[in-house]
């Protein structure tokens, strides 16, 4: 992360300013609400893949700096709606939108988010770029459809499950690195390289986000420990504990994830997580995804932009919050 923020300091300024250009508005609710969220500390992880796909491969300027606002502001609006249908309290270690707007505000401000997102990908005059974040943001509401409808199921398979986080999350990885490859002119074998790139290094992301709910500090993290378990979901650490697990545990999962829980049954869940060494094979799981990711960007031009993306995975794997 740093090596990358370092070499895209320019590109990152301008991008900042370009965030709060677009989230001006009459209304004050909107940029208020809005940079409650955008400006709490986020990793910005998906513009630096779509800034640094574009210079890796020649490109920059303009173009890729308001694809990466706009991927960005995709990425905060689904968190925004995320808050609202799981009731959290707290994000990037503060109280959460909804909490302090309310419910609809929320919603409709994600709502505005998703729209000046789009405002910025047809500013860029790419058709192709404007497809491919499009699809990415059909793609993420299909998968919190999926994980809605999985929600309270124990019996979620790691297929399912796998398939849930490739479209809410994986997807807007993916596309931030083929659309950054793509404003730079590479719509080739290095785009779909970089999105390749981008799906893996996502799938990572999200594993490490599923270890870090049983086994992180919520002060670290900058949301509650024990959201997934709350919500009744379904996350790799789960699937392994309870396919390791005798029937009576298997009982207790049932119970936990269909809703009747109580208020210790988070501290046993963490204790058979940790007994079946759940979390050390979702991290495997995720050290995977995160070579696969290395791997993908083998074939494209050495230089220093190509060496921070090779660098990123480490950091997503390593990462405590």
């Amino acid at each position: 992360m740093d090596r990358l923020s370092a070499l895209l300091t320019e590109d990152l300024t301008a991008v900042d300013a370009i965030i709060h250009q677009y989230l001006a508005s009459p209304v004050g609710t909107i940029p208020n609400l809005a940079a409650h969220l955008i400006d709490a500390g986020g990793k910005r992880i998906r513009p630096l893949i779509t800034l640094a796909a574009a210079r890796l491969l020649g490109g920059g300027g303009d173009g890729p700096r308001k694809l990466a606002a706009a991927v960005e502001f995709i990425h905060s609006a689904t968190l925004l709606h995320d808050d609202v249908v799981d009731v959290s309290s707290m994000r990037r270690g503060k109280k959460s939108a909804n909490v302090v707007w309310g419910n609809s505000a929320s919603v409709l401000v994600g709502d505005f988010l998703f729209a000046r997102s789009f405002n910025l990908m047809v500013e860029t005059g790419d058709i192709q770029v404007l497809d491919i974040l499009a699809r990415a943001a059909s793609v993420i509401a299909e998968g919190e459809v999926m994980q809605l409808a999985a929600a309270n199921d124990a019996e979620t398979t790691r297929e399912r499950y796998m398939a849930i986080i490739a479209a809410k999350t994986a997807a807007l990885f993916a596309a931030a690195g083929k659309s950054g490859a793509v404003a730079a002119g590479r719509a080739g074998p290095e785009a779909i390289a970089l999105e390749t790139y981008g799906r893996e290094l996502g799938l990572a992301f999200q594993l490490v986000d599923d270890a870090l709910d049983y086994g992180g500090a919520s002060a670290t993290m900058g949301k509650n420990a024990g959201d997934d378990f709350r919500e009744g979901k379904v996350t790799l650490p789960v699937i392994f504990a309870r396919d390791a697990g005798d029937d009576s545990e298997r009982v207790f999962w049932r119970r936990v994830v269909g809703g009747e829980r109580t208020d210790d049954d988070f501290h046993r869940a963490v204790a058979l997580v940790k007994r079946h060494n759940a979390i050390a094979l979702t991290l495997d799981a995720a050290r995977a995804h995160a070579d696969a990711a290395r791997n993908a960007l083998k074939g494209l031009p050495a230089n220093a932009y190509r060496e921070a993306l090779e660098a990123l995975p480490e950091f997503v794997v390593e990462r405590a919050y």
